[in-house]
């Protein structure tokens, strides 16, 4: 599933393409709204809400997409030659006179009203990205479930937006302990918890750029860019120890043996 900095770059794209344009070409592919048709309207913005897309056009509907494991939009100019998959994965066309941005293997395409978005993103905590960001608050959706492994509070949308796999796993070494460490067993939970936020929203705000290596080491080298995602049994950065890794929650977790404490499967 692509982190909060993926689709905030996508959101950014989307905007730059559409916003203040008037649509030429509106074609949703999927069933329940294949009649659909807004072309002949303006698109107002694109905005990003933690990894939900939300376009919003004149008239007060939005487009709401999510790309959860394998969706991604593409953005081409007008008249171009399309790549991001085969015809029958593409969800959604929608066209300027100067560009065209196609949505492949979008698993979420709904359009409603503009004034009804908080049904589908009202859940969300605070957006790491976002105008609503507050790191107190996130810590303190954190620290309500103190018995909860860490990794998976750190992946919950509702206690805040934006983190996906490899931040997790990041955010975690960064904290000195294990993703499986209950939140209330962390050294003074009600602090850390606060600076795992702070570094969390840090973290992904480094990395928004286009055409970059997303990085929390601050090494561009594609190799030694992230401390342990995808470092199985590499030496560690910081001590040499062999990085391991393990399932949590159906999802490939990495973790350093000698610098994080606490639990492992």
């Amino acid at each position: 599933m692509p982190e909060g900095d993926s689709v905030w770059r996508a959101a950014a794209r989307l905007h730059a393409a559409l916003a203040g344009r008037e649509l030429t070409r509106w074609d949703l592919r999927v069933p329940r709204l294949a009649t659909t048709d807004l072309t002949g309207r303006t698109t107002l913005e694109v905005v990003p809400r933690g990894k939900h897309l939300l376009a919003r056009f004149e008239g007060g509907l939005t487009l709401h997409t999510h790309l959860r494991m394998d969706g991604a939009w593409r953005v081409f100019p007008a008249g171009g030659k399309w790549h991001g998959g085969p015809v029958h994965e593409i969800r959604a066309v929608l066209g300027t006179e100067e560009h065209t941005a196609v949505g492949y293997r979008l698993p979420v395409v709904e359009l409603l009203r503009t004034a009804d978005e908080d049904r589908v993103v009202g859940h969300l905590g605070p957006d790491l990205l976002g105008p609503d960001w507050d790191a107190d608050r996130a810590a303190a959706n954190l620290l309500a479930a103190p018995e909860r492994p860490l990794g998976e509070a750190l992946l919950d949308q509702r206690n805040l937006a934006g983190i996906g796999n490899i931040y997790k796993s990041e955010l975690c070494f960064l904290a000195r302990v294990t993703p499986w460490t209950p939140v209330g067993a962390l050294p003074d939970p009600a602090v850390t918890a606060v600076r795992l936020a702070a570094a969390a929203q840090r973290l992904l705000a480094a990395n928004i750029g286009e055409n970059r290596i997303r990085t929390t080491t601050g090494s561009l080298r594609p190799t030694r860019a992230l401390f342990v995602y995808g470092q199985a049994h590499r030496p560690c950065l910081r001590c040499g120890a062999a990085i391991r890794e393990a399932e949590q929650d159906g999802r490939p977790t990495y973790w350093c043996p000698r610098c994080q404490s606490g639990p492992t499967p």
